[in-house]
């Protein structure tokens, strides 16, 4: 559902554990706000300052870099990241999906413009939308379930289903099982 950088203490063994599963397993790995930020940040250093206020530096540690972040120059900085990330890493960044449907769901990091097909959605909404998809009691054409909003506990709704319950903070990460039309998610 994305968001597996930043913030948490070790960015580099998440990814090695979800590229080493993706070698095993059928797998889809969706990108989220802090993925797509990181690939602006490397497109646009001026971004730096801001990467940093959500995680970015716990991702530079995770990668042995620990710069004095009071006197940097962010393009160095970033220069650096890209050369301590092993290739596969920023494979898998550059390979993330914005959005998986299989059978009746839509999968999403963030959520959906209401009103806007499936289909036609902006990658802006997928990875960053709250306030106008979380009001929407209407169906969006598929049952969506998506993260990007911490909660205390997964929220089943009739149009969509909630599974972030802030694991970077709380340590509790949410499992979703579908089977047929039954859900639970703990």
């Amino acid at each position: 559902m994305g968001d597996y950088i930043d913030r948490g203490p070790d960015t580099r063994a998440t990814l090695d554990i979800l590229i080493e599963r993706s070698r095993r397993r059928n797998t889809v790995f969706l990108k989220g706000n802090h993925e797509a930020f990181l690939v602006n940040v490397f497109e646009d250093p001026s971004l730096f300052g801001e990467w940093l206020k959500v995680g970015g530096a716990q991702t530079l540690t995770s990668y042995g870099l620990a710069p004095d972040l009071s006197n940097v120059d962010p393009a160095s900085v970033m220069q650096d990241l890209i050369r301590a990330m092993p290739p596969q890493h920023l494979e898998f960044l550059d390979n993330l999906r914005s959005s998986f449907t299989c059978g009746d769901f839509f999968f999403v990091h963030a959520g959906v413009r209401p009103g806007v097909p499936l289909n036609d959605q902006a990658e802006q909404d997928l990875l960053w939308i709250r306030e106008d998809f979380l009001r929407s009691n209407k169906p969006f054409g598929k049952y969506v379930v998506h993260g990007h909003t911490p909660v205390r506990q997964p929220e089943l709704l009739p149009n969509r289903a909630n599974i972030d319950t802030g694991a970077y903070a709380t340590g509790n990460l949410t499992l979703m099982s579908i089977q047929g039309s039954r859900m639970l998610a703990v």
